[in-house]
């Protein structure tokens, strides 16, 4: 009988039930994932009511009021609260999502929050993004450009500016990424959804000029070609972008300029 051994801290346990608020007759559960690296535990799920009669409607307003009221030690990122700087992304109810944007009402029974999967954690809520925007790094998320500099701006025509529609309102927030089974088991040399997704923004770019080099840089078995169209990034993205698409785009110029 094969015995497989987890890695230390991949057990996640019972936390602290904190004490319901006083006078309350509204309350909402949250179950969340507490993890602090310098206490030496494991995981665990500590569980929060939260007064809904004095709370905001969305899962991030919760999170703030737990914080300030219950919790001054749940760690987490935000920021905009407006569902444009991709802070707040974390796994809400199974669902990588922005909590900002997300509402409570959504979720039925308890609202279980965990950080976005697949990533290593940093404390509580908060994944490592290192390796994630040095991925989007490397695709060149700049104009690239052969010939002089016009002496104003870079004119471009409606339909092409059009063709960026869907592509530059990504808010790099990994939720895209951190969905795609590809990118849990690939996601050391695959480059994932958002990278790809922003490579194409550039390279269908009218103003760009460095298109041939951006397809030999994604010409590779990995960086592309671990995309199997599995959609889930798509199915998540709080921005409701497609990425899948975008990667099916490139895959496509690919062959075009092969035959």
């Amino acid at each position: 009988m094969v015995q497989l051994t987890l890695p230390k801290n991949s057990r996640i346990t019972r936390g602290k039930v904190w004490p319901k608020p006083d006078g309350a007759t509204n309350l909402r559960t949250f179950k969340v994932y507490r993890w602090n690296p310098d206490d030496g535990k494991t995981p665990q799920v500590d569980t929060y009511f939260v007064d809904l009669d004095t709370c905001g409607p969305m899962v991030l307003d919760a999170l703030i009021k737990i914080k300030s009221e219950i919790d001054p030690t749940l760690t987490f990122r935000r920021s905009c609260r407006e569902g444009i700087c991709g802070s707040c992304a974390m796994n809400v109810d199974g669902i990588n999502t922005l909590a900002c944007i997300y509402g409570m009402d959504e979720v039925k029974g308890d609202v279980k929050i965990y950080p976005l999967p697949h990533m290593s954690v940093v404390k509580d809520l908060i994944p490592d993004l290192t390796h994630f925007y040095a991925q989007h790094a490397s695709i060149m998320p700049w104009l690239e450009t052969k010939t002089n500099r016009p002496a104003k701006e870079w004119l471009q025509s409606i339909d092409d500016r059009k063709k960026l529609d869907g592509l530059y309102e990504c808010v790099m927030c990994a939720c895209c990424s951190t969905s795609c089974p590809s990118y849990w088991w690939n996601g050391d040399r695959y480059l994932g959804p958002a990278a790809l997704l922003h490579a194409y923004r550039w390279i269908v770019d009218s103003r760009d000029e460095a298109t041939g080099e951006r397809l030999d840089q994604l010409e590779d078995p990995f960086k592309l070609y671990r995309c199997h169209t599995i959609m889930n990034c798509t199915k998540t993205c709080p921005k409701g972008l497609n990425p899948a698409k975008s990667i099916a785009s490139i895959k496509e110029m690919m062959v075009e300029r092969s035959v």
